[in-house]
């Protein structure tokens, strides 16, 4: 779900307030381009002073100060152009890597920071956004942000300064002519407003748009394999072909509305620099100027007005930023739903006694699914639930893990509600195989073993073979040390499966759920694993969720559900004297009757 974009004011301040970490960095990066800046503009002071030497010789500024002949004042200025040029290269190299360095740790430290705050938000949040979205939002908005933090920072601080220091200057100099140079200044600001203002919409668009863009190559990428089977490369490729005209031209639309500002600029300048050389020329040359003088006006004039010629860039840079700033931060400020509570568990302090009381819950934009929904789960226990899709089979074990929040009631476990349970804790004491498995880019022992960093390799062995996965991994030339590709693309869906339900198993939580959890696997293999299951519930509170009946036949309670409710509970045996809703799940499944 989209946030609305705050002003650009309102993102600079947001964006100031996370930078307070590294506020000696800004600190320092600001000071040095000041001085550079400072030191930047000297050099029109000693082309000033060595015309002044020529014309004037023993009468110029440097020879009433005690400099007396041409070849001592030339070698005065000659000393202070060394010292000038060797302090503007130091600072121009100091204020690069730190403004430099500032844009590396501000788009770390906001990644981190956005990524960190994404983990604590709820499920419901990435039901209604889309994963490219995101992606755009952590890679391109937090890098956009950077290369504004790169050099377009320091521009702006520097185009300020020398604003100051020219004006300060000419001012005490010329103020006539000083007026003249300001009088572009006006409308350079007003021209700047006015653009700010119009361009901030349309990269409001353009962020809006690459999002889109982004959602729509992540969603397509996911799903090549769906692409290729039903030969939609065309169709799919006219989409993205699509997204990316609409970004295309949103782009446009930003660009040819800033590439107009900087001719206005120009005109403007152009005006300043012509009055300035024909007005400061004349009172040089009715003597009420100095020659000197003139030519410090003119050369610092231009070091004055020019800079504003890279206002449009540095403008739309900024906006650029901003726009991204706003979407990072709107993503970091989501509140977050679902906290945990103060108190703190230990998995091995668990019963796994689980109670719903009377709950009532549903999904964001539909109907509920449960309404004075209660079940009891004795600890230790077994219990199968079985029933239609979207009876809300899955949802239990959803709410169990506080993935969503619900609307009435309470959840409990050992007659504590899950709210006060500490979050971390609570999930610990979850053990989940769902139905969507997914694997990490890494190695067999690594899917296995994550979550618990310090599992030894025995462990990791013996939950493998629980699984029914040590034989088709011994199998395999690296073994544990096989890579299984991104998502597991390089395995069979059992075989990925077998690896999701080992995870889960060397866990060791108090409370196991397997949401079809071997619904990939053949009859055989579910076979195998049933037995192991039988000898991994008698020490754990188990819920076992299946369309396979055959796999929930073992469990110590069974219920159909249908629309949210229970319709029939009870074991294996007695729902099939029922003569309901389960016997004729088992008779169809069983091939009894169609």
């Amino acid at each position: 779900m989209r946030t609305p974009v705050k002003t650009d004011k309102s993102a600079l301040l947001r964006l100031l307030s996370n930078l307070r970490s590294e506020r000696k960095l800004v600190i320092s990066a600001a000071s040095c381009s000041v001085l550079n800046k400072f030191f930047d503009l000297a050099p029109p002071v000693l082309i000033g002073l060595s015309v002044d030497v020529v014309v004037n010789e023993q009468t110029s500024w440097l020879g009433k100060h005690g400099f007396s002949g041409v070849p001592s004042q030339l070698g005065v200025i000659a000393f202070l152009s060394f010292f000038i040029w060797t302090a503007e290269s130091l600072f121009e190299y100091l204020y690069g890597v730190l403004w430099r360095n500032l844009a590396q740790k501000t788009q770390h430290n906001l990644r981190i920071k956005a990524y960190k705050h994404l983990q604590k938000l709820e499920m419901a949040f990435f039901e209604q956004d889309s994963t490219g979205r995101l992606l755009a939002i952590l890679n391109d908005d937090v890098n956009q942000l950077e290369r504004f933090l790169d050099h377009g920072a320091n521009q702006i601080l520097q185009l300020i300064v020398t604003v100051l220091l020219v004006g300060g200057a000419m001012a005490i100099l010329a103020p006539g002519v000083a007026l003249l140079a300001f009088l572009p200044i006006p409308i350079i600001l007003w021209g700047s407003i006015g653009f700010q203002k119009k361009l901030r919409p349309r990269y409001k668009e353009v962020r809006e748009k690459a999002g889109d863009l982004a959602a729509r190559l992540s969603n397509n990428i996911g799903g090549m394999l769906t692409i290729k089977s039903y030969t939609t490369e065309i169709l799919e490729l006219n989409r993205i072909e699509r997204d990316s005209e609409s970004y295309r031209r949103s782009n446009q639309r930003a660009i040819n509305l800033s590439a107009a500002f900087i001719p206005l600029i120009r005109f403007a300048i152009l005006f300043a620099f012509l009055a300035i050389l024909l007005i400061g020329g004349l009172q040089a040359w009715q003597g009420n100027m100095t020659v000197g003088t003139y030519s410090f006006l003119v050369f610092i004039t231009q070091r004055l007005l020019w800079p504003l010629t890279t206002l449009g860039n540095t403008l739309d840079e900024y906006q650029r930023s901003m726009a991204s700033t706003n979407r990072v931060l709107d993503l970091i400020d989501k509140p977050v739903m679902i906290s945990g509570g103060l108190e703190r568990i230990n998995r091995k302090d668990v019963n796994g006694e689980i109670k719903f009381d009377n709950i009532g819950f549903n999904y964001i934009g539909r109907e509920n699914i449960f309404n004075g929904f209660s079940l009891t789960i004795p600890a230790g226990s077994t219990l199968g639930i079985v029933g239609a899709t979207g009876s809300g089979k899955s949802t239990i074990a959803k709410l169990l893990l506080r993935l969503y929040s619900i609307n009435a009631g309470r959840i409990l476990i050992d007659n504590t509600s899950i709210e006060d349970y500490h979050l971390k804790d609570l999930r610990k004491c979850i053990a989940l195989v769902s139905q969507e498995f997914y694997l990490f880019h890494g190695t067999i022992k690594e899917n296995i073993a994550y979550g618990c960093e310090n599992a030894s390799q025995a462990s990791i062995e013996e939950a493998a073979e629980f699984a029914e996965a040590a034989s088709f991994i011994n199998d395999l030339p690296n073994k544990y040390d096989t890579l299984v590709g991104e998502r597991g693309q390089r395995l069979s869906g059992g075989q990925r499966q077998r690896i999701a339900l080992a995870r889960a198993i060397i866990k060791n939580a108090p409370i196991l759920i397997l949401d079809e959890a071997t619904a990939a696997v053949d009859n055989e293999t579910e076979a195998a694993i049933q037995r192991s299951l039988i000898k991994l519930a008698s020490k754990r509170t188990t819920i076992i969720i299946a369309h396979r009946l055959s796999t929930v036949r073992n469990a110590n309670k069974i219920i159909v559900m249908s629309q949210g409710k229970i319709i029939e509970r009870g074991s294996h045996e007695q729902l099939l004297s029922k003569n309901g809703a389960y016997k004729d799940l088992w008779q169809v499944q069983a091939g009894l009757h169609s």
